[in-house]
């Protein structure tokens, strides 16, 4: 898929491995849109790439629509979408005391990570369901949700962000399966220990005993990393109903 000229929207698009992509597409030649709670960070991307930023909470029905709409009137339809919000949760499911931790905590990163990411791809796939192919693939779109190497090595205390990665990959093939009758793709990235504002926030002791955890290369991954691989998907139409692991190798321990 060539992407001069298409649409795009990528939610948590203010900062991280959002802002990066859409920086990478509207290098490209995407016309972009940033959903994001944080509106801050997503002006401030948007008016760096000449894009559209527009506040959303993923796990909003009626924003969800009302988001994709907006982007939709600024720029057509997204033939692209690139699902970066997320939070990273982390608790014991029975705390020192004893104690079941709440459920709401366990709800929220399932509501933010896996429903938010089913609520954009689903409405943004009809979208893209009713408009013409834009190559000799019949290709009309690719949805890429982000995941997480946690999916398979979920530490102590990451229950709930753990489950609402892994349920990006049991959503991934089903998905990619139905859309084909509309050209359309679906991928998910899981990203390993990357130099994100989820990390970057920890003290720098921690972080540099993460980056040494990693094989090789012993860092970090970067942003920069992470859009590069999400541009290759969308230019390569081989890649369908994929999950690639972007971690240096790395295997998490159980703390």
């Amino acid at each position: 898929m060539d992407i001069n000229g298409l649409s795009a929207i990528v939610t948590g698009g203010g900062s991280g491995l959002g802002a990066e992509t859409a920086r990478q597409l509207a290098a490209k030649g995407a016309k972009v849109a940033l959903l994001d709670v944080n509106m801050e960070g997503a002006n401030a991307v948007a008016s760096e790439i000449g894009g559209l930023a527009i506040e959303c909470d993923v796990t909003s029905d009626e924003g969800v629509a009302s988001a994709i709409a907006q982007a939709q009137a600024a720029h057509g339809v997204a033939r692209i979408v690139i699902n970066a919000a997320g939070i990273a949760p982390a608790k014991r499911i029975i705390d020192r005391e004893g104690n079941a931790t709440s459920l709401d905590y366990f709800r929220k990163g399932i509501e933010i990570n896996l429903v938010g990411a089913y609520n954009v791809m689903s409405k943004a796939a009809a979208e893209m369901s009713k408009v013409d192919p834009i190559n000799d693939d019949n290709e009309r779109g690719i949805v890429i949700s982000t995941g997480s190497i946690a999916t398979q090595e979920g530490q102590v205390g990451q229950a709930s962000y753990s489950a609402s990665k892994m349920g990006l990959m049991g959503m991934m093939l089903p998905a990619a399966r139905e859309f084909t009758r509309f050209g359309i793709r679906v991928n998910t990235i899981n990203p390993g220990v990357f130099e994100t504002p989820m990390l970057t926030n920890m003290p720098q002791e921690v972080q540099d005993s993460l980056g040494k955890q990693v094989p090789f290369p012993v860092r970090l991954g970067t942003s920069d990393e992470y859009a590069r691989l999400a541009i290759h998907m969308i230019e390569n139409a081989y890649i369908n109903g994929e999950t690639i692991r972007l971690d240096g190798a790395m295997r998490m321990a159980a703390r």
